[in-house]
């Protein structure tokens, strides 16, 4: 794994056109602009399709793009790195051996320059998300895995484009953030006091770093509101607004 290392999550590509999506891409594709020319490496914490699933001879075609952005950076040097999301957990060859470097299904952790990363999507982490636990469970199963790539991918994605909501996804009012960030802290501190020194997830929009006994966790933003990403230069974790990069 190289230096630099960068987070991003959440970035939920459509697959319905709009001129809030073209937005959101261009904004993506100049941030993927500048990670090459600084190479190093680049991790996708989940949620970079707002839906995913890929079957042996198909892969959605809404995504092109990016594709061809993934294709150059690869050709580049840059290390990219996917961890599967709730909306994007269902991908197999193409996406694991031709588009991305590592794919990983659940939670991961590196060590690098003496620090030690715990990595996760984060869905499902808040103790009252029982019935969510639960749906994933299913969801994430060979049956319903096999199931649903019965169908015909036309009707696969006529479902998907029906049931995906996540363009106007509704900003959280702060008694449920605060709620949210302080279980959040409680689940890092439990790394922390197992030798990690960083935590970074996804899922939940809020765009923080926040400080968390031992260590600091950052909870990424989106990229339809606000497009960020974390950064790792080999001594400090930083959290930094994309487009006042840009």
């Amino acid at each position: 794994m190289e230096l630099p290392i960068y987070f991003i999550s959440d970035v939920h590509l459509m697959l319905n056109e709009s001129s809030e999506e073209d937005a959101k891409r261009q904004s993506l594709y100049r941030f993927l602009n500048f990670v090459r020319t600084t190479r190093g490496t680049l991790f996708f914490v989940g949620d970079l399709f707002d839906f995913y699933f890929e079957y042996p001879d198909m892969i959605p075609k809404s995504y092109f793009d990016f594709y061809n952005k993934a294709f150059q950076l690869r050709k580049a040097g840059v290390d990219l790195r996917f961890i599967a999301g709730n909306h994007d957990y269902w991908v197999l060859d193409f996406m694991k051996e031709k588009l991305m470097s590592h794919t990983y299904f659940d939670d991961t952790t590196f060590s690098i320059r003496g620090k030690n990363f715990y990595i996760t999507h984060g869905d499902g982490l808040l103790s009252w998300d029982y019935g969510y636990r639960i749906l994933k469970k299913i969801i994430r199963s060979p049956f319903f895995i096999w199931c649903f790539r019965s169908l015909h991918p036309t009707t696969a994605y006529k479902i998907a484009r029906k049931v995906s909501r996540t363009e106007n996804h509704p900003e959280l009012p702060t008694e449920i953030k605060n709620k949210v960030r302080t279980e959040l802290k409680k689940q890092a501190s439990s790394h922390f006091e197992k030798g990690f020194d960083y935590m970074v997830c996804g899922h939940y929009h809020l765009n923080e770093l926040i400080d968390a006994g031992k260590g600091k966790l950052a909870v990424l933003g989106d990229w339809q509101d606000q497009p960020s990403y974390a950064v790792f230069d080999g001594e400090e974790l930083t959290l930094h607004q994309w487009e006042n990069d840009d």
